[in-house]
């Protein structure tokens, strides 16, 4: 059997690790899944432990090399994408974790960014980060595992720890604690990095308390982030392109436009809007991010975060036990009764474009023939309306309407959902061929400092439609089912009862 040039691709999710091989095609040629372990030890809290992260990746890449390898691939390099903002902070000598992971949903710092915002800091933070002054972001999580942890801030003084993003955490693990580097994307999620200058900003760090000599060395998105270590896998890997999971989804989705839009379904939804060499500060309370970085350049985007978009229906599966299977979500939302059933998923607050950490989830409508089919379809209802806000914010701050979404992560396999979508936003969706598209960016990236492919344009040949549905419901319907929507949410608001 002849070998063909393959690339491994990590996805760090915040529920599972997977592990995928593709070949240059862009095809997948291995892939395994691992769920691990949710920790919410208050509240509002949620933790992961950072040997599980850590543990489940190995484990499936292993398992994706060796079932590749039987498929006759030589796998030559390896990409990095992981869930964005969950904080980090270990030993540098023994590379042992000081404390849980502090994921990205978890909300225990909201106490901490309203007084910075009442103190006036958020226009400077938001003028150099791009970002809002929320808990969701990483630097008030660093600062409370240096405040909360006995001896952890005299040792980060001391130089003694560090402190990244998963892929970070990664990166030290993968290489035996050789490296400690992120990638732009990965830090400008931080609020301690300037979008502007591309650097650490002394001033937040300053701000947040973070001492410098926490932080990794930050490179482009494609770029040499070390070797593997061979007892790892059982081989030596370059590390070869990293980005956080939202940001690779656009390389992987080939959203090199100007305009161009991808939204990924995952445990939440994320919708990057390309802005190109210009940094837009939006008018609607979306972010401003980077799309990628490379050769030193930065790609800026629009985004407009939602909270809990799949994480809402293993809510219906494990904590409700409602449903057996995701899967099952679809047959049921199909069977389902047209009401004006309303679930407001602000489990762990509302994002964008709300931005109330405090808010919580709620349930509107409930009537004595509501049962299981209605609340599916009221909890995918919700991750439509809230793609929605989204568009409608970005459509603004773009001063025009918008004409096409695509779209990928595991939800996207529901048809029912992505004819909802369309008929909710008023915008036509597009799948593609591969929806695995936050794996495949990453693959892409570390396959462009490898060198097998050219540039972005090569890989744009690759997008494949698998299949595009169009807006059916009539405007008059879609904006009544849209106004009941907002009222909902304004009913869920930390101040509605103010």
């Amino acid at each position: 059997m002849a070998e063909h040039a393959c690339i491994l691709a990590v996805d760090q999710g915040t529920t599972s690790s997977r592990a995928i091989v593709f070949d240059v095609d862009g095809h997948i040629v291995a892939s395994a899944q691992q769920e691990f372990r949710q920790h919410y030890p208050h509240s509002g809290w949620v933790e992961h432990d950072p040997e599980d992260l850590w543990r489940s990746t190995v484990d499936v890449c292993r398992k994706a090399l060796a079932d590749a390898s039987d498929a006759g691939a030589r796998v030559l390099s390896l990409g990095i994408t992981n869930q964005r903002e969950t904080t980090v902070v270990w030993d540098r000598r023994t590379g042992e974790p000081v404390h849980n992971a502090i994921v990205w949903q978890d909300r225990r710092t909201a106490e901490t960014c309203s007084a910075l915002r009442d103190g006036g800091h958020e226009p400077t933070v938001r003028a150099r980060t791009g970002l809002l002054l929320d808990p969701y972001f990483s630097a008030s999580k660093v600062a409370w595992i240096l405040d909360h942890v006995e001896g952890a801030r005299e040792r980060a003084d001391a130089g003694e720890l560090a402190f990244g993003t998963v892929d970070s955490w990664l990166i030290w693990r993968f290489t035996g604690g050789r490296r400690h580097a992120t990638d732009a994307t990965n830090a400008c999620r931080t609020l301690l990095f300037d979008i502007h200058r591309q650097d650490w900003d002394d001033d937040l760090l300053a701000l947040f308390e973070v001492p410098a000599g926490l932080l990794p060395e930050v490179l482009d998105s494609a770029a040499d982030f070390g070797e593997t270590d061979p007892d790892v896998l059982g081989v030596s890997l370059p590390i070869q392109g990293v980005a956080g999971d939202q940001h690779a989804a656009v390389v992987g989705q080939s959203c090199f436009a100007p305009g161009m839009i991808k939204s990924t379904y995952g445990t939440g939804c994320f919708a990057l809007m390309n802005t190109g060499e210009r940094a837009v500060l939006s008018d609607n309370r979306l972010l401003t991010t980077l799309a990628y970085r490379l050769h030193g350049r930065p790609t800026y985007a629009l985004e407009g975060s939602i909270f809990v978009a799949g994480a809402a229906v293993q809510w219906l599966r494990d904590g409700l036990g409602v449903i057996a299977s995701a899967a099952e979500s679809e047959i049921l939302a199909r069977r389902a009764r047209e009401d004006r059933l309303y679930l407001v998923p602000a489990f762990t607050g509302l994002g964008a474009p709300w931005w109330d950490p405090d808010a919580r989830g709620a349930l509107f409508g409930l009537t004595r023939d509501t049962g299981v089919a209605e609340l599916v379809r009221a909890a995918l209802d919700s991750v439509c309306l809230q793609t929605g806000d989204l568009v409608a914010a970005m459509a603004a701050d773009a001063g025009g309407d918008l004409e096409t979404l695509r779209v990928d992560g595991g939800m996207v396999a529901n048809d029912w959902l992505l004819q909802r979508l369309a008929d909710l936003t008023g915008i036509a969706v597009e799948r593609p061929q591969v929806i695995e598209t936050t794996a495949l960016g990453a693959a892409y990236l570390a396959g462009l400092q490898h060198g097998l492919w050219p540039s972005l344009d090569a890989l744009g040949s690759h997008w494949k439609l698998d299949q595009r549905f169009r807006p059916a419901l009539a405007d008059t319907d879609r904006s009544d089912i849209i106004a009941g929507w907002h009222d909902a949410v304004r009913r869920t608001l930390s101040g509605a009862g103010d």
